[in-house]
């Protein structure tokens, strides 16, 4: 997509990270409109070259912090920062597809911040997609079947392994998923928010949310399909005899045709940032999804994260 992301290069005025963050904070209400219209904006040539240069950047943007341990990220991550840390560390090889960030949780952010400190020698694209044009195409192709998913909404099941899986992009155990320290506190916490569980024999707590929405109604009239509908369809690992992972709110299955509509309709909305070390894209996680293709070679892709409520 032409513009998107919409993209503010350094002109040379900014030659280190403190005049970076005073140049920053004069161009806040610019930044912002461009955000409100674009829904992705990515910052290039820039000196941002650490996580402390990054923590910095992110700051001066005033947001409330969103912090990796008090979310209900299922996936394994690694803290730079108090408010810094890594991306999703599934392997290489492995796709992560289209998902607005944590849809799948009653808690989730509003913005996101990424930074590359180093760019992989092939693939690692950061899939951008506008979920706010998607949803108006989707509606005008397939008003019947966005009907049904702003009834019925969705129900996500989610498999938490009694320790961290690294080699999952959804290996985040539940103890350090819910912030417990035992069977008996994870329960409580799934009770008070509106889960069904149950143990699996080997420790692995299958956890099944409370109807979440499929479409949320966004600022300016407009409105997103707000939800991990493809990546869990595509992308989510299954064990042997586990529930599915998406269904509809009253536990019916979703045709796959709905989901196939939905990811062919996604391509005409989408572009893919390939990465430079020390750029920064804002992403407003109402209107955009996200998603990492996979990647090879001997430079690492070290992509970092800050989230925002």
């Amino acid at each position: 997509m032409d513009g998107f992301p919409h993209q503010i290069y350094n002109d040379g005025a900014c030659g280190n990270i403190n005049e970076l963050t005073l140049w920053l904070a004069r161009q806040l209400p610019y930044i912002e409109a461009e955000l409100r219209t674009h829904g992705a904006v990515l910052f290039r040539d820039f000196p941002v070259k650490s996580a402390l240069d990054f923590d910095a950047f992110s700051a001066t943007f005033g947001y409330e912090d969103f912090t990796y341990d008090e979310s209900f990220s299922n996936a394994v991550r690694i803290n730079l920062t108090p408010r810094v840390f890594t991306a999703n560390e599934a392997p290489p090889d492995r796709e992560i597809f289209l998902h607005h960030e944590l849809a799948q949780t009653p808690f989730y952010p509003s913005k996101i911040f990424f930074c590359c400190l180093s760019a992989p020698e092939s693939g690692g694209e950061t899939p951008l997609c506008r979920s706010d044009l998607l949803f108006a195409e989707f509606k005008r192709q397939y008003p019947d079947w966005t009907d049904l998913l702003a009834e019925l909404g969705l129900r996500y099941t989610i498999q938490m392994p009694e320790n961290d899986n690294l080699e999952s992009g959804q290996g985040r155990s539940w103890r350090n998923t819910l912030s417990v320290n035992s069977e008996a506190q994870a329960e409580d916490k799934l009770a008070r928010l509106g889960y069904e569980w149950r143990w699996r024999k080997d420790q692995t707590l299958s956890a099944t949310t409370p109807v979440m929405p499929a479409i949320r109604a966004l600022s300016d009239g407009s409105a997103s399909f707000f939800n991990q509908a493809i990546a869990v369809s595509r992308g989510w690992q299954r064990g042997t005899g586990t529930p599915t992972p998406l269904t509809f709110g009253d536990g019916t299955k979703i045709d796959d045709s709905i989901l196939e509509a939905l990811i062919a309709v996604s391509h005409t909305f989408s572009t893919a940032l390939q990465w430079q070390a020390g750029d920064v894209a804002l992403v407003d996680n109402f209107r955009v999804m996200h998603g990492r293709y996979p990647y090879a070679g001997k430079s690492p892709r070290q992509i970092i994260v800050n989230l925002a409520r």
